[in-house]
């Protein structure tokens, strides 16, 4: 398979992973790029993870790091998705990649150009479809989540995740200080409002970090990772019967991972910018 087959996503955290997998499983090589220490807090819907452990599944396609691109053809054959820790993209050039995708969902631009290949897509605010790059996909919950934009901006970032059961800011806990991250919970388990779910150590004080709300720990930073204030480090879901969310990848995941696949399709036609083109 020549290198220029593959399409290459930056980021694999939660929501590129559902892009990862949508493309895999419609039969496309892809590449997933991360960096050496990624933060993803739904650990478990994320390839990200494949980066500490070696390898990772998500709803039953396993992603593997390698440490050369020489090993793109086992992966492919084993049916599995490569996972390089490359957060400058170096690859890119040496790959030359009909698609580029940024999923890194910065809410900023962190080098991913337009030149870097035929086609290129960015997940998110941050980007200028046009002209930082071929195309945006909204991701802001909403009427317009998924939305192909060809020349414009995605809604900017407000900070505030999507309403659940009439909770939004709250569902997200942040690090009161920095230090080393520990958990004392791991996701899926229940808790509730008040109750310790980690703690945080400098210098060997212990901070505590409390559960935001009462429901189930949707996401959990990984243990030993050292934050700064005001990291984001948990996610929590108030309603308590919904434990499979915590292993499956999200509706606003999947339906991003759609947008994305109608304009790979349309490339993989065309061969080039076609859609809304």
């Amino acid at each position: 398979m020549e290198y220029s087959d593959w399409i290459i996503v930056r980021g694999a955290g939660d929501l590129a992973s559902g892009t990862i997998y949508r493309l895999h499983r419609a039969g496309f090589p892809v590449l997933a790029l991360e960096t050496e220490h990624p933060a993803a807090i739904r650990r478990l819907v994320a390839f990200s993870e494949a980066v500490y452990d070696g390898s990772f599944s998500v709803e039953g396609v396993s992603a593997r790091r390698i440490d050369s691109l020489t090993a793109l053809d086992s992966c492919r054959e084993n049916g599995e998705v490569p996972l390089l820790v490359d957060p400058a993209g170096v690859s890119i050039a040496r790959l030359k990649p009909r698609i580029v995708i940024d999923a890194i969902l910065a809410k900023r631009n962190l080098g991913t150009l337009r030149s870097m290949a035929p086609v290129t897509i960015a997940l998110g605010p941050g980007f200028y479809a046009g002209r930082d790059v071929d195309y945006v996909i909204e991701t802001m919950r909403g009427h317009d989540l998924g939305r192909i934009i060809t020349e414009g901006e995605a809604l900017p970032n407000t900070g505030v995740p999507g309403m659940i059961a009439g909770h939004g800011a709250d569902r997200v806990i942040h690090a009161p200080s920095e230090g080393v991250f520990h958990n004392l919970a791991s996701i899926g388990d229940l808790v509730t409002k008040g109750a310790p779910v980690a703690f945080i150590e400098r210098e060997g004080i212990k901070t505590a970090v409390p559960a935001s709300l009462s429901g189930i720990l949707r996401g959990l930073l990984r243990d030993g990772y050292r934050v700064t204030e005001g990291f984001k480090v948990a996610d929590i879901d108030p309603r308590s019967f919904e434990r499979k969310n915590c292993t499956t990848i999200s509706d606003k995941a999947r339906c991003i991972a759609g947008s994305v696949l109608e304009i790979v399709c349309d490339a993989a036609v065309f061969g080039g910018k076609q859609h809304g083109k």
